[in-house]
């Protein structure tokens, strides 16, 4: 492939639509587009989409550019304004000089979308002064349009991301020192000036003075010094370290309705053992195992014993390979907070990293509100209490999710709600069936098939992990929509 066009964006659904309608008509046609978005609130995403744009992340100019350049195809690499609109034969004439003349970068002479004499006779100024300073020293701005060669964007290492203002120039001023600089003469770009309506002719021509002349003299200004704002906001989006216990489904099927909403809005790293880890795997990008703890059950009952031997068998082990890896992805990702649904090591590692944690689950509906329970439950209560504080280490946040609403001893710290339900359920029509719907976590519950066995009723039965019929017992293996199906048409659960 000859070129790649590379376009950062962030909420440009306005002006995109123009420039990519004005590639898609130009007489050149051996290209490809990448678009890198810096997480656009409008319909960005999805026009670049329907145009057949490949999509990055972006973030700030410099970033997204670079985003772009590091899976472009082309040869050269051509980096547009999302405002800007191609003339008629731009692609062709611009990659015609650039190839004869042997240029190494180049950018492309203004036309104002305006009709105003004043605009016109300001960006040819702009023009001339360009092909006037062009071999004293390169110099251009994103907005001109960036004609280079891949090879060279790679060898100065790309744009510099740690510039906030002025990466444009930075860049073309790294590669016309070994390479050749040019204005091309012939084709011209539409230019948006949307910059000079929002900030008026005098205030820009003051920063687009005060700038030139610095870098002439080779002094960097950062957009504050100039008082300049990007078209979209720099802050990146908060990031969320999420892990979740992985013993039964009901801790991953949770958070990943939960997850379904964070990952619209904040980076999130998430961190899952066992069920839930292969759960999650299937869903989300960016979901690593870890070592988790297992109950151990006969016929439905914990045996507290065999739990803490099991356990204790490989803590060694889990401590040392889950907080190391925590440990470093975490110094890494720098999260601003920790969501934990029920799982230990990443409440640990919030502790040792003092990083906020937030507990969402089921379970501290047990410690965090009162309970009427009967008194000779009170030692089964202390040990679920004890249990549970053990796991959730100091949460600056509390979110509970329960069938009945007791009252909070701590309303500053706790919020209650529902169970979180998925958008497929939610969305079944039910109607009564002839079976009765069973769903075991623990493969060891023998006495209670024996009990189902002696009553004359049709049983489906999940958990055993097997597909097999025994009488009226109806054994599945998990399949989603299966479980759906007969969780929707039972007569009883």
């Amino acid at each position: 492939m000859k070129l790649t066009i590379i376009i950062p964006t962030y909420n440009e659904e306005e002006y995109l639509p123009r420039l990519l309608e004005s590639i898609k008509n130009q007489d050149y046609k051996d290209y490809e587009i990448i678009v890198a978005d810096a997480n656009s609130t409008d319909k960005t995403r999805e026009i670049a989409e329907m145009y057949g744009c490949k999509i990055v992340d972006g973030g700030l100019p410099a970033e997204g550019r670079n985003n772009g350049a590091k899976i472009a195809q082309g040869e050269l690499l051509l980096f547009l304004d999302a405002d800007v609109v191609l003339t008629e034969g731009y692609l062709k004439e611009a990659i015609k000089e650039f190839e004869s003349e042997n240029l190494g970068i180049a950018i492309t002479q203004m036309i104002p979308l305006s009709t105003r004499k004043r605009d016109k006779i300001l960006h040819e100024f702009a023009n001339r002064f360009m092909i006037l300073t062009e071999s004293i020293k390169p110099h251009g701005a994103g907005c001109c349009g960036i004609l280079t060669r891949k090879e060279l964007h790679e060898k100065v290492g790309g744009f510099d991301e740690s510039l906030d203002f002025g990466e444009d120039t930075d860049y073309i001023e790294r590669i016309g020192k070994i390479s050749k600089f040019k204005v091309l003469r012939k084709p011209r770009l539409l230019v948006s000036i949307r910059r000079l309506e929002k900030e008026g002719l005098k205030d820009l021509a003051f920063k687009y003075t005060k700038s030139t002349l610095c870098d002439f003299l080779g002094k960097k200004l950062s957009a504050s010094e100039l008082n300049y704002t990007f078209g979209h906001s720099t802050k990146k989006p908060k990031r969320i370290l999420y892990s979740v216990c992985g013993e039964g489904m009901g801790h991953a099927i949770r958070s990943g309705v939960i997850l379904e909403e964070l990952i619209k809005d904040y980076d999130v790293l998430i961190f899952a053992s066992d069920r839930a880890y292969k759960y999650l795997k299937e869903r989300f990008e960016n979901v690593h195992e870890i070592y988790g703890f297992n109950t151990v059950y006969e016929n439905n009952e914990v045996k507290d014993l065999k739990t803490f031997l099991k356990a204790m068998k490989t803590f060694p082990r889990d401590l040392k390979e889950n907080l190391s890896l925590l440990y470093k992805m975490a110094r890494d990702f720098k999260p601003n907070v920790v969501i934990s649904d029920f799982e230990f090591y990443a409440s640990l590692i919030s502790n040792i990293l003092r990083i906020p944690l937030i507990s969402v689950d089921n379970m501290h509906v047990i410690t965090q509100c009162n309970i009427e329970y009967p008194k000779k439950y009170r030692k089964d209560k202390l040990k679920a209490e004890a249990v549970i504080r053990s796991f959730i280490i100091r949460p600056k946040r509390y979110i509970i999710t329960s069938y009945f609403f007791p009252k909070i001893k701590n309303p500053e710290k706790v919020a209650m709600f529902p169970p979180i339900l998925r958008r497929k359920i939610m969305s079944l029509k039910p109607y009564y069936g002839d079976h009765i719907f069973v769903y075991q976590t623990s493969k060891s519950n023998i006495r209670l098939l024996k009990t189902l066995k002696k009553i004359k009723r049709k049983f489906i039965i999940y958990g055993f992990d097997k597909e097999k019929t025994e009488n009226n017992l109806y054994f599945r293996k998990f399949n989603e929509d299966e479980f759906f199906n007969d969780l929707r048409s039972a007569a009883a659960v």
